[in-house]
């Protein structure tokens, strides 16, 4: 059962990925009263990346776990507080024109929310799939790609997104062995002519990943076609999934305006369409999936929720 906190916050920040972390840092240094909701280890999907080199400020690179405990430490400096615990449901409150976010172990009235609750890459589900993040397995190019130069590598998808990092991952792979189920792509005409366009993208038609090979590392993949169900081994040292990623938008359904996607819309002031809530990070719609533009989009937030509580009455 829930206990009832009947303090009334300035603000409820829900998530604490890049753009949870980033807007605590600016509501607590406008000295708002604020509680920070994680149901696991403050960071978000940046975790599962082994190393991130292109986030602005280093030069070298940093580990996503110290870049992110920063994070933490710089918003608890300004007064945040970060409480472990899954936010379920938020409702209005009857008692002022805020909310109460109902949570697995109490519930916290507040005057404003952001939703920051990021977003999941979809996976294969492969076997060897969670062991090999980091070691060759990746969801996003643009976080990895240097890391594969002179390599042979795989993407997965037939998407836009998939398309796009194809060619982008010619910039540094000796070869790209793009994977698609289909015998056609879904992605744009001309993101399509890019890729076929280019020797090193080579296409497997028909065809899934039926195992990824390795001990510490992604050493190969094994595919197999759909139509004849016949198994090929294909020698890779990385493997890049880009089917999609799903919102965590499960507090937000029925709330707030969700698009067909499952992004919570937002607009330019990071307002949802309800009132005193906020929405930032992967979540939203019409956004980079970046670290960088993930904290863009917390600070901007924060910024508006201490502009809309000014005038809270």
């Amino acid at each position: 059962m829930t206990q009832s906190d009947n303090r009334l916050r300035d603000v409820v920040i829900i998530g604490a990925g890049p753009a949870g972390l980033a807007a605590a840092i600016y509501t607590g240094r406008a000295r708002l009263d604020t509680v920070v909701l994680e149901k696991g280890l403050p960071g978000g999907q940046i975790l599962i990346t082994d190393w991130v080199e292109n986030y602005p400020g280093f030069p070298d690179g940093i580990a996503p776990f110290e870049l992110m405990e920063s994070f933490r430490k710089q918003a608890v400096k300004f007064g945040a507080v970060f409480v472990s615990d899954a936010a379920g449901e938020i409702k209005p409150d009857g008692e002022s024109a805020g909310w109460v976010v109902v949570c697995g172990k109490a519930e916290y009235r507040t005057r404003a929310v952001i939703l920051a609750t990021g977003a999941q890459y979809r996976r294969l589900g492969l076997k060897n799939e969670g062991r090999l993040i980091g070691r060759g397995v990746s969801y996003c190019a643009t976080c990895d790609g240097a890391f594969f130069r002179d390599r042979s590598i795989a993407v997965v998808g037939g998407g836009d997104t998939a398309l796009m990092e194809a060619h982008y991952l010619t910039k540094f792979a000796s070869v790209v062995h793009l994977i698609h189920r289909r015998d056609r792509f879904r992605g744009a005409k001309i993101l399509q002519e890019r890729v076929f366009e280019c020797d090193r993208v080579q296409v497997h038609w028909d065809s899934v990943v039926d195992e990824i090979l390795g001990g510490e590392n992604v050493e190969g993949i094994v595919l197999r076609n759909v139509k004849d169900e016949k198994r090929t081994n294909v020698p890779v040292e990385g493997l890049f999934v880009s089917i999609g990623m799903d919102p965590n938008n499960e507090v937000a359904r029925g709330l707030v305006e969700i698009n067909e996607w499952g992004e919570i819309v937002v607009d330019s002031k990071m307002r949802t369409s309800k009132t005193g809530i906020y929405a930032a990070g992967d979540v939203i719609d019409s956004t980079p999936h970046q670290v960088a533009t993930a904290v863009g989009t917390g600070v901007h937030a924060a910024m508006r929720v201490s502009e809309y509580l000014s005038g809270y009455k």
